[in-house]
């Protein structure tokens, strides 16, 4: 299988009137306020009558995530008219609100292909929200089906906003960042959802390389003879038991006027069965995303460098495929990780944080301001945090940064601490430190075990995405089933929250 081949819905502004604007679909808003209501700035007082009179007529009552749709004959120039609720907007709209409200629309359209959105974009951040919203909505992954490939609703095609501000500046910059922030997600989406089988460590160096080929990003691979050369143990130990030796992928992005420099750091294990360590059958095919990181990573400096952001960004992927066969790791193997540090492996399914250990210390010789890692890292973050919020643990003003910038934009993140009386659970009696502790507070003592990896001084935030970045549930506004791509938008708004002294 080529290198993945990205598609985004077409994103546009325009103003005037929505309702007569030949398209597939109008979407509209509607709240409690007053009982029921819909937004309607800019719409005759007919126009908004009659519109309301008919989505009252099926029992629309504006509630948050409600999805109505009504046939458009008589009220708009589409085929059809689709309701979302917002609920109460008394206080203000959230973004994130917004956000899910387009992407569900959009999502609830397949098999359209233009789509109006009409919704109260007051200003650029809503507009931008909306936009990445609906973009997110409009996705879909079918590069595996063949026979029932004419049987799949494609996804939205085009999609235009309509606002009275279609030209204003600031709201073209949120036009131009929703279209590179949505790029990227799916991007991240695509590389998640396909196949473990077309998706080993090479496959991801090569999209990574595609993906950022023309950019002015430098890509270096280094394949298993060099990871061995260069003596990076963990990536290799947990890589060994597969035929399709391990990748790091390095990524810098170095601008003139960069003042200040970042470390992304991605765990990457494109399939993970758990080794000899073998995980239960069921749900293992899901394991497909333990990538997850490593796609952030690579999706989050592409976004950054479209953006333009004025700071250097080093991002680090550790791929390697963690299989049972005949020369994988055994438990009590010792390994020695890049930098000279010794592993004793208790546990071969915690293999995340092995390759975790060697970039983190490879990280800190790049001289890096701070540093981020991201992983699916432990199965102990879904059962304290569920399978929406992630966790972020770390230095405490590089945490609270990671939270903060989470909340701007729009992902789940909760602040976890690292209790010192769990570090000597992680004691070896033959190495350095064990790749586990105790099984209770394992996502605490995950974070414990990558510290002690962190250069002394450099500041530092763990992000366990584990919960959130696959969803094997519902859709839901904006996110699919499957690959999420969770973490880009927070890592991206970090960098920028970094560049202007946050921390």
């Amino acid at each position: 299988m080529s290198a993945v081949e990205t598609r985004v819905a077409g994103l546009s502004l325009k103003s005037g009137n929505p309702l007569t604007t030949a398209t597939d679909a109008v979407v509209v808003a509607t709240t409690t306020d007053n009982k029921f209501s819909i937004f309607a700035d800019g719409l005759t007082k007919a126009a908004a009558t009659k519109l309301k009179a008919a989505l009252q007529s099926v029992g629309a009552t504006g509630a948050k995530d409600e999805l109505v749709r009504i046939p458009a004959t008589g009220i708009a120039s589409a085929k059809v008219i689709v309701a979302v609720g917002l609920g109460s907007t008394k206080n203000g709209i959230n973004e994130e609100h917004l956000r899910r409200a387009a992407g569900s629309a959009t999502r609830s359209l397949a098999g359209f292909k233009k789509v109006v959105i009409y919704l109260p974009a007051t200003y650029a951040g809503a507009a931008n929200a909306i936009l990445e919203g609906a973009a997110l909505g409009a996705y879909s992954f079918t590069d595996h089906k063949s026979s029932t490939l004419n049987k799949s609703k494609s996804p939205v095609s085009s999609i235009t906003l309509f606002t009275s501000q279609a030209k204003d500046s600031d709201f073209r910059k949120a036009l131009d960042r929703a279209r590179i922030m949505a790029h990227s997600i799916n991007f991240a989406r695509d590389l998640i959802n396909t196949s473990p089988l077309h998706m080993p460590p090479a496959q991801v160096a090569a999209a990574a390389k595609k993906v950022l080929t023309g950019t002015k990003v430098k890509v270096q691979i280094l394949d298993e003879k060099a990871l061995t050369s260069g003596g990076y143990g963990g990536i290799m130990g947990v890589g060994q038991g597969s035929t399709r030796p391990p990748r790091l992928i390095r990524m810098e992005y170095k601008p003139a006027n960069a003042k200040k420099h970042v470390a992304l750091l991605g765990k990457g294990i494109t399939f993970d069965t758990g080794g000899i360590s073998l995980k239960p059958p069921a749900s293992m095919h899901e394991m497909k995303a333990d990538m997850s990181g490593a796609a952030a990573v690579i999706a989050a400096i592409r976004v950054i460098h479209d953006l333009g952001l004025p700071i250097a960004v080093t991002a680090y992927a550790a791929c390697a495929e963690n299989m049972p066969g005949g020369g994988a790791q055994r438990p009590g193997d010792v390994l020695t990780t890049y930098g000279g540090r010794t592993i004793e492996v208790l546990n071969t399914d915690a293999e995340g944080r092995l390759v975790l250990a060697d970039v983190l210390v490879r990280a800190a010789e790049d001289d890096p301001d701070v540093v981020l890692d991201i992983a699916t890292l432990t199965g102990s973050a879904v059962i304290a945090l569920g399978h929406r919020t992630a966790g972020v643990m770390g230095d405490d003003a590089v945490r609270d940064a990671v939270k903060a910038a989470a909340d701007r934009a729009g992902e789940e993140f909760w602040p976890m601490p690292m209790p010192e009386e769990l570090r000597a659970t992680l004691d070896s009696l033959v190495a350095d430190i064990a790749n586990i502790g105790q099984r209770e507070g394992g996502m605490l003592s995950a974070g414990l075990f990558l510290k002690e990896f962190v250069a002394d001084g450099l500041p530092w935030a763990h992000l366990d995405i584990a919960g959130p970045a696959y969803n094997s549930q519902s859709a839901h506004g904006y996110t699919h089933k499957g690959g999420v791509g969770f973490g880009i938008r927070t890592m991206v708004a970090f960098t920028e929250d970094f560049i202007t002294g946050v921390i």
